[in-house]
């Protein structure tokens, strides 16, 4: 390990990043040695479940594999420090992390100290410092809880999903309940029969204006209700609707009715994080992941000019919409200075409205007010800059005065030649003052419904108006929309399902696993993913169980509150679970892949129909008879496409056919041959090794594969590097079984091993 540049016997601080410990070190000076941890460096045990259930499941832990020597070079600087501060991040995966650091460099119980800082400015870091803590260990529980809870599922039920539905990768607690509400959604799509409708309006106008009045059919006749007869515009069908489009040719029109009010429309909370990665999926297009990795950088820190890094903004996992004093005295200055006393208003609070809020952190926000997105964008790359500007206004926003809107309701009569009248209504909305608008305005689902923005001129009870234009819209009912990754991260937070710092895994998870697909940003379920999830509400109901995964949720914060304990949680979860279990091994039946084809109508050389697959890029075009044939191609393009990309699609067609075994059974196909010369190196078991070409080009393989195993890169032609090819080649020829028949021996136990563990045969001790 490098010599430390630090003094011996100096202060060690611990924190989970390399940019943060750039940042913190030079706040602290020269008695103190800040290192990272680089996340967490102890976990269950990853070769095999890691829970004892048998020994009130007991954690089984060991150091991730790539965080060894992170771990020696903390051992060595603790063994030198005088005392140890751990300062790892101010939420439960934080605690703990620090926990199995503390465990880790036997630091006792008595003698941790806990530092917690929910921003990385120089102020809030020596704060924090004047009042280290003990370590929380009902947070830590409480992570240990979930850890545990995820890894039993996770260890029990993907082998299960693997062996009974084809494709299948992998199911876990909360990621199969998300993948739920997208198969649920996708069936009442499926399911929804539109109704037709018909809206009709009229255009009208007063002589002494040119803004034109457009109002809507409210109510025939009339009439307060009928239920023969459509309401609030909604005509059932087009004969009805051409019916009335001519009568109101002919009606005269006059304004029956007045109404204006002013309406206040509020600002938005400061961000937490779900909100900010809902808000930067509609306004920056970003996915949670994205939006989280650009917030981790800014948290940790940004050099800005020739100072020190600072970090800009508070920490990004919170689910607290509550600013600090200083946050809010900066807030009002700025508003007071930049935009006047109308839009200044005082200090606003705001109330956290998640269900199962955790600890009291501070919303997202910048650490100083004073670093106007147009004073750091210059330090910042583009996802930094944009997501920092969606934050800093956010937040000063959240700070300003309501706007004000005037809208205006108008009830208009249409007097038909008969007498009859129907009624017609025109809405309007007027911004009279912006408030907070002047400097955010929040961006809307696709989905969601606008307000009426259109001005209308004055009007006045009583007074006539003139028919420019009677119209009519053929409209249909629409299903629901699919989930966009915004309104889905909302709908896990409404139902109290996950955490802050889990959302982004979850949504990334089922998508990775290829259930769920994006086209045009919405989510939409692969037959694998639908599969999946049928079999799950079939065997396991509770795994998918929006009610029991939000109860679990709360069992685990009644942890960390210290209600409820740990192995009385898991207990209670473990035994229905596990019985489940065996009956879904027993019972379920095997889903192929075969059942996901959809049929083509384009037939390879082979006879056979070639079926529409769906795979990690998308769907593709495949051959039933695999491995007989092998061909496998992107779609077609459409017939609105370039003609250039169809034709190359098809002389790629042609090309591709070659694959397939049964056109062609006499040769291989050429896609697979292999042009092998000799190599003039010798395997240990006496066989030349030959010149083979792969993926990155050619190699040296031995031709008696699989009881020779042997195969290197090409003997380098410079003379400096052939004793360290040499050296590489000796230990590849350990994978000769024909001379080293040991080796086979060794390889067939591991393969034994892989095996039993995916098993669909279960072999059970004793309970």
């Amino acid at each position: 390990m490098a010599r430390s540049r630090k003094k011996p016997n100096g202060n060690l601080v611990i924190v989970e990043s390399a940019a943060k410990a750039r940042t913190i070190e030079r706040y602290l000076g020269e008695e103190f040695q800040v290192k990272a941890s680089v996340g967490h460096v102890r976990d269950l045990q990853k070769s095999r479940m890691g829970v004892d259930v048998e020994n009130d499941f007991e954690p089984k832990y060991s150091i991730v594999t790539d965080r060894r020597k992170v771990v020696n070079e903390l051992k060595a600087a603790a063994k030198n420090a005088t005392d140890v501060y751990l300062a790892t991040d101010p939420d439960r995966e934080g605690e703990a992390i620090s926990w199995h650091l503390s465990q880790i460099l036997n630091i006792p119980e008595d003698d941790a100290r806990r530092v917690v800082f929910h921003e990385i400015t120089k102020g809030a870091v020596m704060e924090a410092f004047k009042e280290p803590r003990p370590i929380d260990y009902q947070l830590v529980e409480a992570q240990q809880a979930r850890r545990i809870l995820d890894r039993l599922v996770g260890f029990k039920l993907s082998p299960f999903i693997r062996n009974k539905v084809a494709g299948a990768q992998s199911a876990g607690r909360v990621q199969s309940v998300a993948l739920r509400l997208v198969v649920d959604r996708e069936a009442e799509i499926e399911a929804f029969v539109p109704k037709e409708y018909w809206l009709v309006s009229v255009d009208l106008n007063k002589e002494i204006s040119d803004i034109p009045v457009n109002a809507r059919l409210y109510r025939l006749d009339g009439e307060k209700k009928d239920p023969n007869k459509p309401e609030n515009g909604l005509v059932p069908n087009k004969e009805t609707a051409t019916s009335i489009v001519e009568e109101l040719k002919g009606a005269a029109y006059s304004v029956v009715s007045v109404t204006k009010r002013e309406v206040k429309v509020r600002p938005r909370p400061p961000f937490i994080t779900s909100t900010l990665q809902q808000q930067a999926a509609r306004s920056l297009r970003f996915s949670a992941q994205r939006t989280m990795s650009a917030a981790q950088s800014l948290y940790e820190g940004v050099v800005l000019g020739d100072g020190e890094p600072v970090g800009l903004i508070t920490y990004m996992r919170t689910d607290s919409t509550n600013l600090a004093t200083s946050a809010l005295e900066q807030a009002q200055a700025f508003i007071l200075r930049e935009f006047g006393d109308k839009y200044a208003v005082g200090r606003r609070i705001y109330r956290t409205s998640s269900r199962n809020a955790q600890e009291a952190h501070e919303a997202i926000r910048p650490t100083s007010i004073a670093n106007t997105p147009a004073r750091v964008s210059r330090y910042l790359n583009d996802d930094q800059r944009r997501l920092y500007d969606l934050i800093w206004k956010r937040t000063v926003a959240s700070q300003m005065a309501n706007g004000v809107d005037e809208r205006t309701r108008a009830d208009i009569d249409a007097k038909l030649d008969d007498g009859r009248m129907h009624r017609m209504r025109a809405t309007g909305s007027v911004m009279v003052f912006d408030g907070f608008r002047a400097l955010y305005i929040e961006a809307r689902d696709e989905d969601s419904e606008s307000e009426d923005a259109k001005r209308l001129p004055p009007l006045v009870e009583g007074e006539s108006l003139n028919l420019l234009k009677v119209n009519s819209d053929q409209k249909f009912t629409q299903p629901p929309p699919r989930y966009t990754e915004a309104n889905l991260i909302r709908t896990l937070e409404e139902l109290g399902i996950g955490r802050p710092s889990t959302y982004a895994t979850i949504v990334g998870r089922i998508v990775d696993r290829n259930y769920v697909t994006r086209e045009r940003n919405r989510f939409h379920p692969t037959k694998s993913g639908t599969a999946v999830c049928a079999m799950l509400k079939q065997f396991f109901p509770d795994i998918v169980d929006v009610g029991f995964t939000a109860g679990m949720e709360t069992k685990l914060d009644d942890i960390a509150n210290g209600d409820m304990e740990r192995v009385e949680m898991l207990r209670e979860f473990y035994g229905p679970f596990d019985a489940a279990l065996d009956h879904a091994f027993q019972n379920a039946q095997r889903v192929r892949r075969a059942e996901f084809d959809v049929a083509s109508g384009i037939k390879c050389e082979g006879g056979t129909e070639l079926v529409v697959r769906n795979g990690r890029r998308g769907d593709f075009l495949a051959c039933p008879e695999y491995p007989t044939c092998k061909f496998a191609m992107d779609l077609r393009p459409s017939d609105e496409s370039d003609g250039e990309k169809i034709e190359e699609w098809q002389g790629e067609f042609t090309r591709r056919m070659s694959q397939c075994h049964a056109a062609h059974p006499d040769g291989v196909p050429e896609l697979e041959k292999r042009v092998e010369v000799g190599s003039g190196v010798v395997c240990d078991g006496g066989t030349e090794l030959v010149v083979r070409n792969g993926r990155r080009g050619e190699f040296l393989a031995c031709p008696e594969f699989p009881k020779c195993r042997v195969a290197l890169d090409l003997k380098p032609s410079d003379e400096s590097e052939i004793p360290e090819w040499d050296e590489k080649k000796n230990q590849r020829m350990q994978r000769c079984f024909k001379e080293h028949p040991e080796a086979a021996k060794r390889r067939t136990t591991r393969s034994s091993r892989s095996r039993s563990r995916t098993s669909t045969r279960r072999t059970r001790t004793s309970r």
